[in-house]
């Protein structure tokens, strides 16, 4: 191999001397002032940056309202079914019958001998109706008094009074006077003395309360009745 090849390698002709080492640190070093100067020119030419309070402004954005809750779902009302009105069997007719048969009297019913066909019809016709008799009176609330309408009861069982032998002895004798209750059957119930012979008094009490009279009867009813009774006492 020639060796000339290798000769500037090994000999080289250019021999860096002491400003080599101050060389690349100035070209740096202009380097970047021109750098420098490149980015501060436009910014110094428009007069400097902006402050950031002058272009920043500061806008508060509220959060958008929540949206309207969706209306309720329209419940499905059963309407009320459709009363019906119920007929009334008293209420007067709205439109005239069509057959209007005339009403017949009693006199004028016809008299058959078959059997009828229901309680209270005559002659097996359903429109003439009989009805029943009124029902008679209540009777009295209590026993009433003999006199006017009211007829004194019929004696049907008489019992004479004992004598006391003591009203005997002393020869007492009259009339004892009593007030005698008699119910519907006929039977004294009740008695009380309105004239008094103390001897004589317990023998007509005693006597009238085993008399028995007819029922008394008021408009077709036997009723209770008060009536005045004698008893006689006599010596002879």
């Amino acid at each position: 191999m020639p060796q000339h090849l290798f000769r500037d390698v090994m000999s080289p002709s250019v021999s860096m001397g002491n400003r080599m080492r101050y060389t690349v640190p100035l070209t740096m070093v202009l380097q970047g002032l021109m750098v420098a100067a490149l980015v501060m020119a436009p910014l110094m030419a428009v007069g400097g940056l902006p402050s950031l309070s002058s272009s920043l402004t500061m806008v508060s954005v509220a959060p958008p309202p929540a949206p309207p809750p969706p209306p309720p779902a329209p419940s499905a009302e059963v309407p009320p079914p459709a009363s019906t009105p119920s007929a009334d069997p008293n209420a007067a007719p709205i439109e005239a019958p069509s057959d209007v048969r005339p009403e017949r009297s009693i006199e004028d019913a016809p008299t058959d001998s078959h059997a009828l066909p229901g309680a209270g019809s005559i002659a097996g016709d359903p429109t003439l109706i009989v009805g029943d008799p009124p029902p008679p009176p209540a009777p009295a609330p209590g026993p009433v008094r003999v006199g006017g309408q009211v007829q004194p009861p019929t004696k049907v069982l008489h019992v004479n009074p004992v004598y006391p032998p003591i009203a005997q002895t002393a020869g007492v004798q009259g009339l004892v006077i009593i007030e005698a209750t008699i119910d519907a059957d006929g039977r004294v119930t009740d008695t009380r003395v309105l004239r008094s012979i103390p001897l004589l008094d317990p023998a007509a009490l005693a006597a009238v309360q085993q008399w028995r009279f007819a029922p008394t009867r008021l408009n077709g009813l036997p009723v209770p009745v008060v009536m005045t009774v004698t008893v006689q006492f006599s010596l002879r």
